[in-house]
């Protein structure tokens, strides 16, 4: 009796997790397409790939410590502050050409609440210039600990965070099709003979 409802009080506790961290996120992802929308600007709609990027970077921030002073203002959001960059963007099976036009915001809120702290962080900070630009179309956020990474990007090659050629899917059918063309070939050949 007591496995189970230890199982089942780690079962909750991990969803209540899950669902906090997605709702900071969502809730930020909100409230930055209300200020976009104030600003006459598109919606960003969420780009599973940048938030692969954004996952990465913020995982880089984990245990470092956050006040108040700390804010956005402190940290610079390029990628030349991450020299692992590169790493990123091969666990993402991204390419520096898809991501170089995109902008990394990392912002630190203790607590990360209320929200509308979180989003002063980006819409009151040298991020509202890159928010305020219409070439940005999509968002990945990652949040970890006190830390939220926003990664924007844009409908154009040098920042559409478009997957590699050879990784993903498109290897995965690659793959197949050579499996396919060698079967056939054997098969070919064994009738043959």
């Amino acid at each position: 009796m007591g496995y189970r409802f230890s199982f089942f009080s780690f079962l909750i506790l991990f969803l209540v997790h899950s669902a906090t961290s997605d709702d900071t996120g969502d809730q930020l992802l909100k409230g930055i397409n209300s200020y976009r929308t104030s600003l006459n600007l598109s919606t960003l709609t969420e780009n599973q790939n940048a938030a692969c990027l954004a996952e990465q970077i913020v995982n880089q921030f984990k245990g470092q410590p956050c006040t108040n002073t700390t804010g956005s203002n402190t940290v610079p959001g390029t990628e030349q502050q991450f020299p692992n960059y590169p790493d990123f963007l091969e666990h993402c099976h991204l390419n520096a050409t898809v991501t170089q036009d995109s902008a990394i915001m990392p912002a630190c809120v203790p607590n990360l609440v209320p929200a509308e702290l979180v989003l002063t962080n980006f819409t009151k900070s040298q991020y509202s210039g890159s928010l305020n630009q219409s070439q940005f179309v999509g968002a990945g956020i990652a949040d970890e600990g006190d830390w939220v990474v926003v990664v924007l990007s844009t409908n154009t090659p040098g920042g559409s965070f478009t997957l590699n050629d050879d990784t993903g899917f498109g290897s995965v059918v690659k793959v197949a099709l050579h499996s396919l063309l060698l079967l056939v070939l054997g098969a070919l050949i064994v009738l043959v003979n």
